[in-house]
């Protein structure tokens, strides 16, 4: 014996009494049994997970979209403007071309 302990007892676990070995079990069970009940459970994580991964690819590619709406239509502004610059400076130069006389230079 030592520490009034049977050698071999374990010295961490205590079952309850003696005279009823059964009930801690049952009530070790019941414990296990409440503890697995509050657990989550894993199907279901795994289907909220993929709801989400769903709804963050939606939103991300809705800005996506978004962002290459609008770089064509700024694009689009910037082009307008330029090329309407060089619309107009070759329509002056073919006035000019359709003024001049033939044989000037």
């Amino acid at each position: 014996m030592i520490d009034d302990r049977p050698i071999g007892t374990a010295l961490n676990r205590n079952l309850g009494s003696a005279t009823a070995p059964g009930e801690a079990v049952e009530a070790e069970i019941d414990q296990f049994i409440e503890r697995r009940s509050r657990q989550k459970d894993p199907d279901e994580q795994e289907e909220l997970w993929k709801a989400s991964v769903r709804a963050y690819n939606a939103r991300r590619s809705d800005e996506i979209r978004a962002a290459w709406c609008e770089h064509h239509q700024g694009q689009a502004a910037r082009l307008r403007a330029t090329l309407e610059a060089l619309i107009s400076a070759h329509e002056e130069q073919a006035e000019r071309y359709r003024d001049q006389q033939i044989g000037e230079a």
